[in-house]
C-alpha cells in the first residue's frame, strides 16, 4: 500500500497566514523546503516540484517555470509537458481538479508526453492543482519510478499540501505573483499537432520509430539547452526550407 505522507503542524500555519509580503528569492525557497519534505515522505527515487507561469517566464521558459523541483527528473518531466503542451499537470491546472496517474505507461491521456517520460523512468504521477481564490497558479506533483506508487489517500494529502504552496506563491511581493497558465493551454493543440509534424519528419528522414522520434527530441533539446517547443518549430522550420530550396518540378 503507497505510504501517507504526514502533515507538518508548521504546513498548516504558513496556509493560514494572509497578506504575507516574500520576495520571490523567498517564496520560491520556502516552497522547495516544502516539496523537499514531500519527497521524503515518499518511496525511493520519487521527485516533487512546483509548475507554474511568473511574468518574466515567456520563451525562455516556454511557458513554463518549474520551482522547487527536488530532482532533475522533475525537471526534464516538466520540461517535457511545457515543450509537448500536454501532460498531468496541465490537465490538473486546466480542470482544477487532482490528476493521479497509476502507469504513465499504460495512461492513454497524454500519449506524447507518456512516450517521451518512458526514458525517464516516471510511471506513477500526482498533480493538484494550486488555487487562490478564482485563479489557479500552476501546480504541485509528485513523480514516481514505480506504477501504483500513489492512491486517492495520498491525492487527498497532497491537496493539503497544495495550500500551503499556494499561499507562498500568491503573496509573492509586488508584480512577482505567478500568472495563469492560459497562455500554454491556449495553444494546446496547435502545439500537439507541430510535435506531431516533427516526429513524421524525423521518422521520415531517419526511419526513425516514433517512440525513437520522440526521445531525439527531447535529445536535441537537452543537449542544445532550448525549449522543446523549440527544437519541434525548427524541425518543422528545416523542412519548410527544404521545399522551398527543391521546388516539385510538377
Amino acid at each position: 500500500m503507497p505510504p501517507r505522507l504526514p502533515l507538518n503542524e508548521l504546513t498548516f500555519t504558513v496556509a493560514r497566514i494572509n497578506g504575507l509580503l516574500l520576495t520571490r528569492e523567498k517564496a520560491h525557497r520556502a516552497v522547495g523546503q516544502l516539496t523537499e519534505g514531500i519527497r521524503d515522505a515518499l518511496p525511493p527515487g520519487s521527485g516533487a516540484g512546483v509548475s507554474l507561469l511568473d511574468d518574466e517566464g515567456g520563451d525562455e521558459h516556454d511557458g513554463g517555470t518549474s520551482v522547487g523541483a527536488t530532482d532533475a527528473v522533475v525537471l526534464e518531466a516538466d520540461a517535457a509537458q511545457y515543450g509537448l503542451r500536454q501532460g498531468p499537470c496541465l490537465t490538473a491546472w486546466s480542470t482544477r481538479r487532482t490528476v493521479l496517474v497509476r502507469d504513465a505507461g499504460q495512461d492513454d491521456r497524454w500519449p506524447l508526453w507518456s512516450r517521451t517520460v518512458s526514458s525517464l523512468s516516471v510511471r506513477s504521477v500526482v498533480s493538484t492543482p494550486l488555487t487562490v481564490g478564482t485563479r489557479c497558479l500552476g501546480s504541485l506533483k509528485i513523480y514516481s519510478p514505480r506504477p501504483a506508487a500513489f492512491d486517492a489517500a495520498t491525492a487527498r494529502t497532497l491537496e493539503k499540501f497544495a495550500v500551503a504552496a499556494s499561499t507562498l506563491l500568491d503573496n509573492v511581493q509586488g508584480s512577482e505573483a505567478p500568472r495563469r497558465f492560459s497562455e500554454i493551454l491556449g495553444a494546446a493543440l496547435h502545439r500537439r499537432d507541430d510535435a506531431g509534424r516533427a516526429q513524421g519528419v524525423l521518422m521520415q528522414q531517419y526511419g526513425f520509430s516514433p517512440d525513437r522520434a520522440l526521445e531525439e527530441m527531447l535529445l536535441r533539446s537537452r543537449a542544445s539547452g532550448k525549449p522543446l517547443v523549440s527544437v519541434i518549430a525548427e524541425i518543422l522550420t528545416g523542412t519548410r526550407h527544404a521545399s522551398l530550396r527543391n521546388p516539385d518540378p510538377a
